[in-house]
């Protein structure tokens, strides 16, 4: 005897098979495509960060002389694009030391360097010393910015 259910249902299966099959060719053909071909490269590569620890940290007077003494206490991390900065601070690095020394122990107005606008301002003044000093060493390079990890005035 010829079971007709089980013939109805076995086309229909047939089918939704069929057309999951070719639902899904396009998917296997387009892995297939970027798996065979090379890997583009970009057309230019993202610059490099590079974080430079100028270990210890600072230590130095700041105010009027004669006044109370207060302390600053500054950890500074150097930021540079490119990895030839790292070798060239790394070698110049005590005469970069010396230079931020002078620098915060310039500074006369301890209420203003604890402000926000104050760090900025020796910030940007830090930066400035420290590439002067590497264009004077014909260094060829520069530093992008100067970052304080730790930053602490104690009147």
């Amino acid at each position: 005897m010829v079971n007709f259910k089980l013939m109805i249902r076995l086309p229909k299966r047939f089918l939704v098979l069929v057309a999951l099959l070719y639902a899904l060719t396009p998917a296997m053909a387009s892995a297939e495509e970027k798996a065979d071909s090379p890997e583009e490269t970009p057309a230019e590569e993202p610059g490099v960060t590079d974080y430079i620890s100028m270990d210890p940290a600072f230590v130095t007077n700041v105010g009027k002389p004669g006044n109370k003494v207060t302390y600053l206490k500054a950890a500074v991390t150097l930021r540079a694009s490119s990895a030839e900065v790292r070798p060239a601070v790394e070698a110049h690095m005590p005469s970069l030391r010396n230079a931020l020394v002078m620098l915060f122990g310039e500074q006369t107005d301890a209420d203003a360097i604890t402000t926000m606008d104050g760090q900025k301002a020796l910030r940007e003044e830090a930066k400035a010393r420290i590439n002067k000093i590497l264009e004077e060493q014909h260094t060829g390079v520069s530093i992008d910015g100067v970052l304080f990890t730790e930053f602490v005035v104690q009147k």
